[in-house]
């Protein structure tokens, strides 16, 4: 029978403020260059007054993921805390906007909604700084076991394990889909957070479905030097692992099934935000509509050529007609 959602996603909610910047003012202003770096709200608000310029979009990486699910035209649920405030408003109207079912209760104190401040640097490259705020506030209490058991896939983000209350959510989550017989899919979203969380991620692992990850997460991951490493690693494990690899294109293997996939073209790089967020999104629509897996990693890298091909973390244009002018739906 099939389900009421494709896939649901638990993240952190976060308003990003996107600014067009150079390696100058990263220098000036001690911002780490291309990874995430967790912020207070007094640096927030600093570097907000120094970015100029700025474009907010409803963000957070399992939300982009879920509205490039929407935008290929799939069913989507996110859970994920806002505050009752500007910014709150506006991230709730947004995912409600693509479709998409969202109905955490907002706070109404405490920390304000998250923010993301992205500078955007000529290269493409992204340098994140999160105010965790609100976000960090999900809780057990926050879940819809409904919604999980009702998921083909429930999708998680690695930066909730920063959060104490977000991360048992998580594993909360993960108990609920697995007496469900939902799959599970988790994203290890930061090479840094396997610095912090690495053994806890080792032990996550046969819990999991799928395994998203960039090449830098993965190696890091495993504590390995070389890519081949990793698939080695994983091999044993006989889960599905999608590996990114820029402009390298992707890998995806399951057991001895390995796929190896070249990156989808693009005409120029303006910002690689979002990029694995998209890439997941197209990967989960093809295995929750019965493609293979070397066509799910095509899907995927379709995503992630279109959100790289301007600023923002989510898609400009329908997914799901590129993706059926290139014949993948």
């Amino acid at each position: 029978m099939a389900r009421q959602y494709h896939v649901t996603g638990l993240g952190s909610a976060i308003v990003d403020v996107l600014a067009a910047t150079d390696d100058a003012f990263l220098l000036t202003h001690n911002v780490a260059k291309g990874v995430m770096t967790l912020i207070d709200e007094y640096r927030a608000e600093q570097l907000y007054g120094a970015f100029g310029n700025t474009r907010e979009i409803a963000g957070g990486s399992a939300a982009n993921t879920m509205a490039g699910l929407a935008s290929l035209g799939a069913k989507g649920n996110f859970a994920g805390k806002v505050k009752e405030d500007r910014l709150g408003h506006a991230f709730v109207a947004s995912m409600r906007e693509l479709g998409l079912n969202y109905t955490t209760a907002p706070a109404d104190s405490g920390p304000q909604t998250a923010c993301c401040l992205i500078a955007v640097t000529p290269d493409g490259q992204r340098s994140m700084n999160t105010y965790l705020g609100a976000a960090r506030e999900f809780a057990i209490t926050d879940l819809n076991e409904a919604d999980i058991a009702g998921s083909d896939i429930i999708y998680i983000e690695g930066y909730l394990w920063d959060a104490p209350t977000a991360k048992a959510a998580s594993l909360k989550a993960i108990d609920i889909a697995k007496h469900a017989g939902t799959k599970v899919a988790f994203t290890l979203s930061d090479p840094f957070l396997m610095g912090r969380y690495r053994n806890e991620f080792l032990d996550l692992l046969p819990q999991l479905d799928i395994l998203f990850a960039n090449e830098d997460e993965a190696m890091a991951l495993f504590e390995v030097e070389a890519f081949d490493d990793v698939l080695h690693a994983f091999k044993p494990m006989n889960k599905i692992a999608a590996i990114t690899r820029s402009e390298k294109g992707c890998v995806i293997a399951r057991g001895a099934e390995v796929h190896v996939i070249e990156a989808a073209p693009v005409a120029r790089v303006i910002d690689t935000t979002g990029a694995g967020d998209q890439f997941a999104a197209g990967f989960m629509y093809g295995l929750t509509h019965n493609r293979g897996l070397a066509d799910c990693g095509r899907l995927g890298a379709l995503a992630a050529a279109e959100v790289i091909s301007h600023y923002g973390a989510r898609p400009e244009v329908s997914l799901k007609d590129l993706a059926a002018k290139a014949k993948l739906i």
